[in-house]
C-alpha cells in the first residue's frame, strides 16, 4: 500500500519543482527548496485536516517556503550591506541569474513575460505561476494561497495589467530605438 507522501510525490513532484524554479529562477536553489517542502510536509502531514486538497496544501507549503527563502535573502543582503561601508548602493551588481533551461526554447515574447514576471509583487507572481503555468483553477489557487476567490481574481487582473503595461513599454522602447 502506498503512503500518502508517495502519492503526493508521484502526482505533484514535477509541478512542485517547476513552480519553485519559476519562483526563484535557479535550478539548484529550487531543488533545495523542494527538499525543504518535503521535510515540512513529512513533519506536518499528521496535522493536515483535509480542508483543502492535498495538492493545494502542498503548493501552499511550497509558496511559504519560497517566501521564507526571499525573506532570508533580504536579511542576509541587509547584513552584508550594514557590515561593509558600500557608500552609494546604486552601483551594486544585481543578481541576474539565467532563466531556467525550459524557458530558453520559448519565443522572445514569452521570455519577456518571464523577465517582467520578476518585477511583479510576490502575490502577483504566485497567482500567475499557479494559474497560467501550473494550470490551477481559481478555486485551487485561492485554497493554495489561503485567499478568497475575489482576491485571486483581483490579483490576477492586476498582474496581467502590470505585465501588459511592461510589455507595451518595452515594445515602444524597441520601436523608438529601431527608428533612430
Amino acid at each position: 500500500m502506498r503512503t500518502a507522501f508517495e502519492e503526493l510525490y508521484d502526482n505533484y513532484h514535477k509541478d512542485l519543482f517547476q513552480f519553485l524554479i519559476y519562483m526563484v529562477k535557479d535550478k539548484e536553489q529550487a531543488e533545495d527548496l523542494v527538499q525543504e517542502v518535503y521535510i515540512k510536509v513529512l513533519n506536518s502531514y499528521d496535522t493536515f485536516k483535509g480542508e483543502s486538497s492535498p495538492k493545494t496544501w502542498l503548493f501552499s507549503v511550497a509558496r511559504h517556503v519560497a517566501i521564507d527563502f526571499f525573506r532570508k535573502q533580504q536579511r542576509n543582503r541587509k547584513r552584508v550591506l550594514e557590515f561593509f561601508d558600500w557608500g552609494e548602493k546604486s552601483h551594486l551588481i544585481s543578481d541576474n541569474n539565467a532563466l531556467p533551461e525550459e524557458i530558453t526554447v520559448l519565443n522572445d515574447e514569452m521570455q519577456q513575460v518571464y523577465k517582467y514576471l520578476d518585477k511583479c509583487s510576490i502575490d502577483q507572481k504566485s497567482v500567475i505561476i499557479l494559474r497560467y503555468i501550473q494550470s490551477f483553477s481559481i478555486q485551487e489557487t485561492a485554497e493554495t494561497l489561503g485567499w478568497t476567490l475575489s482576491k485571486v481574481k483581483t490579483t490576477q487582473h492586476r498582474a496581467m495589467k502590470t505585465l501588459k503595461t511592461m510589455l507595451e513599454d518595452a515594445n515602444r522602447k524597441e520601436d523608438a530605438e529601431y527608428e533612430s
